[in-house]
C-alpha cells in the first residue's frame, strides 16, 4: 500500500487528497501500464493470432487494477485519501471497438489467454467511433458518432506499419497496442490496425459520411451502414485492411521466431472468429507466393495454420461477396480465391452446395474457411450439432474430423470480482477465493442451499445491486425505477430472432390486464436494453414500441403501480456491469434453433439472476447444469422449429385469429393509444411484420410464454425458495468460464505449449 501511494503521489506530483479525479485517473493510468509491461513475456516458438472485427472489451482500469492484484488495495487507498474510485472509473471512455456477443466473446478470450499463460494476440482495427452512440428522440433511435480515443489512452503508438494494396490506391497502416492482462500471469496484446489520414470530421449528420472517400473513411466506423453497394464496398475495404495487416505483422514475428515459412503452422496458430477475417486465408497464401512458395505448398500451409470460429446459425450471416465487388477493392485476390474454388470443383464435381464461388458469382467465406481451415467449431452443444446435422451438412460429411464444438465462456474477473464485489465478497467469505482461478469451485455453494442466513445474505446483495442500479440510471438517464420489485431483464443487441418483440408483447398483454382489474401480487419492472443497426427498419420498429410502452405506463396512475418499463439508452459493457448484478429473471428467449450461444445468458447465471428461456444455444447447457427447478424454459424445441421451416407450415395468422389474448396485444401496437404517442408508419409496419410474416415465430411461443413468465413471478414470491434457485444458478456457473474454454481451444486446436 505504501508503495502504491508514494508511486501515485511521485506521478501526480502532489497528495493525492489534493488531487482532481481526473489526475488520480491519469496517474492510475501511468502505473497500471507499467505494472502490465513488466509482466510481458517472449513469445514461445508458437503463438495464437485471435483475428476478430469486434473486441467489446469494456472499461479497462479496474479490470486491468483487478489482473495485476491491486484493485483492492487502491481501492482502499483512494478512500483513504477522500477519493471514491467508481467516480474515478467514470472519466474513462469505454472503448467502442465492439457491438454485442461476439466482440465481448472476443475480450473474454484474450484475458483468458493471458490468464492461461497463453502466447496469443489479438488483431482487428481502431474504429475511432465506434459502432454508434444510441440517443432515443421521439421515442426512436438516432445513432451518433461514438468518439473514444483521448489524449489519456489505454492506446501505445508501436510505430510499426505496413503498406496494404488495394484496386486503384495503396495505404500506409499504423499499428497500436492495447495491453491485455491476465489474472495472476502474463501480459499479452490487442494490436489495433490504423490509417493516420482517417478524418473524423467528414462524418456529418447522425453518423452519415462519404462512403467513396476510403481513405478519410476506412477505420471511422463498425460495421459502416451496408444498406447500399458503396457500404458493402467499405466492408470489403474494412476486412482486407484489418487481415492484409493482419498477415504481413503474422509473417513478420513468425520469420524473428525463427520460422522458415515452410514451417508457418509450427509457429503460429490463427484462430478466424466468425467470416469477417476471412480473406486472411487467400492474402496469406498471396503472400507466401510472392515469398517464393509454391502456390500448392502456399495452401497447404496455410490450411494446417487457420481454424475458424463459426458464430450463427442465420444463412444470411454467412458472408458472401459478390465477385466484382472483389474485383473493386482487392483484384489481386481474386485469382488466388479462384484457384481455391477450382480445387473444390476438382475435388467434389457434383456437389455445388460446397463452391467458393457459387452460380451467382457470389464468393462465400465460410466455404474458404472451412475447406482451407483445418477446424470448424461451434459455439454450444447445440449449436455444433446444427452446423454439422443441418447447416453445413454437406462439409460435415466431407470432413467429420474438422469438426468439433467449443462452448462460450465468459471471464469472472469482470463479470463477478469487478461488477458485483458484493457477490465476490460473499463467495469468497464461504468457499475461499480459489475460484477466482479455478470456477469449478463455485459448486462448492450448494453446500449452502439449506443455509438461511446464507439465503439472506444472497438476497441482501441482489436488493443492493438494485438499488445501485437504480441510483445509477436515474443519475445518467433519468429513468425513475423501484428496487422493490422484479427487474426481469432483457439486455442484448437487437434481433428479430432475439425476439424482444414478445417480451413487448408480454408488456402489451399485463398492461391491459391491469387496466382490466386483473392486478400482479408484486410489481414488475422490464427492463430492455439494446441498439438496433441503423439499417434494420423492423429492429427499429420494436424499439420505437418499447419507447412508447414505458411512456405509456409511466403516464397511467392505473398501471404504473404495478409495471414499469425502461429502455435504458446506448447499452454497452459500463452499463452491462450495473444492470446484470440486478436481474431476477434473465430473458434468454430466442427462436430456438437460432442462437449460436449467448453469453448474457451465462453473466446473469453468474450473478444469481434466474434463467426464462428456451432451449436455445447455451440455454440447453445451463438446464442441464441447474436442474429443472431452477430454470422456466418454455416454447417449441429446436427440432420442431426446423421442421417447420422445412414444411413452412408456420402461418403467424392463424394464432392470431385463433387465440384472443394474441390478438388483442398485436392489435394494440395500432390501437389509437399507442397511436397517439407513437409513429403510426412504424407501428403499422411493425403490426403487419407481426401478422403476415413473423420469420421468427413470436406468436408460436406466445402463450406457453406469457405462462412460464407468470410461473416465474409466482416464485419470485417465495423469497427462501427464489434464493435457493439463485444459489444453484452461480454454483453452476463455473462450466461457463471461458478459461475452460480457452484450454479446450488450446488443447484441441491452437496446441501451444505453455
Amino acid at each position: 500500500m505504501e508503495a502504491l501511494e508514494q508511486e501515485l503521489t511521485g506521478l501526480l506530483g502532489k497528495t493525492i487528497r489534493e488531487a482532481s479525479d481526473a489526475e488520480v485517473y491519469g496517474a492510475l493510468l501511468t502505473m497500471v501500464q507499467r505494472m502490465a509491461a513488466e509482466k510481458e513475456r517472449p513469445s514461445g516458438k508458437k503463438k495464437v493470432y485471435y483475428i476478430s472485427a469486434e473486441f467489446l472489451i469494456g472499461k479497462l482500469l479496474s479490470n486491468n487494477m483487478i489482473n495485476l492484484g491491486i484493485y483492492d488495495q487502491v481501492r482502499k487507498l483512494l478512500e483513504d485519501n477522500g477519493k471514491d474510485i467508481c467516480a474515478i472509473e467514470e472519466i474513462e471512455q469505454e472503448p467502442s471497438l465492439g457491438n454485442g456477443g461476439l466482440g465481448r466473446l472476443a475480450a473474454c478470450f484474450l484475458d483468458s489467454i493471458a490468464t492461461l499463460g497463453i502466447s496469443g494476440d489479438g488483431i482487428g482495427i481502431n474504429y475511432h467511433l465506434g459502432l454508434f452512440r444510441q440517443v432515443f428522440e421521439d421515442r426512436q433511435q438516432k445513432e451518433t458518432p461514438n468518439p473514444w480515443i483521448t489524449q489519456q489512452s489505454w492506446l501505445k503508438d508501436t510505430d510499426r506499419h505496413y503498406q496494404v494494396k488495394f484496386r486503384d490506391f495503396t495505404v500506409t497502416s499504423h499499428l497500436y497496442r492495447l495491453a491485455v492482462t491476465g489474472y495472476d500471469n502474463r501480459t499479452n496484446a490487442l494490436d489495433l490496425f490504423d490509417l493516420d489520414t482517417v478524418d473524423d470530421h467528414i462524418v456529418g449528420d447522425g453518423i452519415s459520411f462519404d462512403k467513396d472517400d476510403i481513405e478519410h473513411n476506412l477505420t471511422l466506423f463498425l460495421y459502416p451502414d451496408d444498406s447500399d453497394e458503396k457500404g458493402q464496398l467499405l466492408r470489403i475495404y474494412q476486412q482486407y485492411f484489418m487481415v492484409s495487416n493482419a498477415a504481413q505483422l503474422i509473417l513478420e514475428e513468425c520469420t524473428e521466431r525463427g520460422s522458415d515459412l515452410h514451417d508457418l503452422y509450427d509457429y503460429a496458430a490463427i484462430q478466424i472468429n466468425d467470416t469477417h477475417p476471412t480473406m486472411v486465408i487467400p492474402e496469406l497464401i498471396r503472400l507466401l507466393v510472392e515469398r517464393g512458395i509454391g502456390m500448392e505448398e502456399a495452401i497447404s500451409i496455410v490450411s494446417r495454420t487457420c481454424a475458424y470460429t463459426n458464430h450463427t446459425i442465420l444463412a444470411e450471416a454467412l458472408e458472401k461477396w459478390p465477385v466484382r465487388y472483389l474485383e473493386q477493392v482487392v483484384p489481386h485476390l481474386l485469382p488466388i480465391i479462384e484457384v481455391l474454388d477450382d480445387k473444390v470443383r476438382r475435388r467434389f464435381p457434383h456437389n455445388d452446395a460446397v463452391t467458393i464461388i457459387d452460380d451467382q458469382e457470389r464468393v462465400h467465406m465460410a466455404h474458404i474457411d472451412i475447406h482451407y481451415g483445418y477446424s470448424i467449431n461451434g459455439v454450444a452443444a447445440l449449436h455444433t450439432e446444427i452446423l454439422k446435422n443441418s447447416e453445413l451438412n454437406h462439409f460435415y460429411q466431407i470432413y467429420p474430423e474438422k469438426f468439433n464444438n467449443k462452448t462460450n465462456g465468459i471471464t469472472f474477473r469482470r463479470w463477478l470480482l469487478h461488477c458485483n464485489p458484493r457477490l465476490a465478497e460473499l463467495i469468497t467469505e464461504l468457499i475461499g477465493d480459489d475460484y477466482k482461478k479455478d470456477a469449478s469451485r463455485l459448486k462448492e455453494l450448494e453446500r449452502f442451499a439449506d443455509d438461511e442466513q446464507v439465503l439472506e445474505r444472497l438476497l441482501a446483495v441482489k436488493r443492493a445491486n438494485k438499488e445501485e442500479l437504480c441510483r445509477y440510471l436515474k443519475t445518467t438517464q433519468g429513468l425513475a425505477l423501484d428496487p422493490d420489485t422484479i427487474f426481469d431483464i432483457q439486455v442484448k443487441r437487437l434481433h428479430e430472432y432475439k425476439r424482444q418483440q414478445m417480451n413487448a408483447l408480454y408488456v402489451i398483454r399485463k398492461y391491459l390486464d391491469i387496466k382490466a382489474g386483473r392486478l400482479p401480487k408484486t410489481k414488475i419492472t422490464v427492463i430492455f436494453g439494446a441498439k438496433a443497426a441503423p439499417a434494420y427498419v423492423i429492429a427499429k420498429d420494436i424499439i420505437h414500441l418499447i419507447l412508447c410502452l414505458q411512456e405509456l405506463i409511466r403516464r397511467d396512475p392505473e398501471v404504473s403501480p404495478y409495471l414499469n418499463v425502461a429502455m435504458v439508452e446506448n447499452y454497452n459493457v459500463t452499463l452491462a456491469e450495473k444492470v446484470i448484478p440486478a436481474c431476477d429473471i434473465s430473458e434468454q428467449i430466442s427462436l430456438a434453433s437460432k442462437e449460436a450461444s449467448g453469453t448474457g445468458n451465462m453473466k446473469f447465471m453468474l450473478n444469481g439472476a434466474v434463467t426464462l428461456g428456451t432451449m436455445d444455444g447455451a440455454n440447453v447447457e445451463i438446464a442441464e447444469l441447474v436442474g429443472r427447478d431452477n430454470i422456466f424454459i418454455f416454447g417449441q424445441s429446436s427440432d420442431e422449429i426446423i421442421g417447420h421451416y422445412e414444411r413452412g407450415d408456420y402461418v403467424a395468422r392463424e394464432y392470431y385469429e385463433k387465440e384472443p389474448q394474441i390478438r388483442e396485444a398485436v392489435d394494440f401496437i395500432v390501437s389509437d393509444t399507442m397511436l397517439s404517442l407513437g409513429s403510426e408508419e412504424h407501428l403499422r409496419r411493425l403490426h403487419g411484420e407481426l401478422l403476415n410474416k413473423d420469420w421468427f415465430m413470436t406468436l408460436l411461443d406466445f402463450m406457453d410464454y406469457t405462462q412460464t413468465r407468470e410461473q416465474a413471478c409466482e416464485a419470485y414470491l417465495d423469497q427462501k425458495a427464489w434464493a435457493k434457485k439463485m444459489l444453484y444458478n452461480i454454483a453452476n456457473a463455473g462450466f461457463f468460464s471461458s478459461d475452460r474454454t480457452i484450454e479446450q481451444y488450446n488443447q484441441d486446436i491452437w496446441k501451444v505449449e505453455l
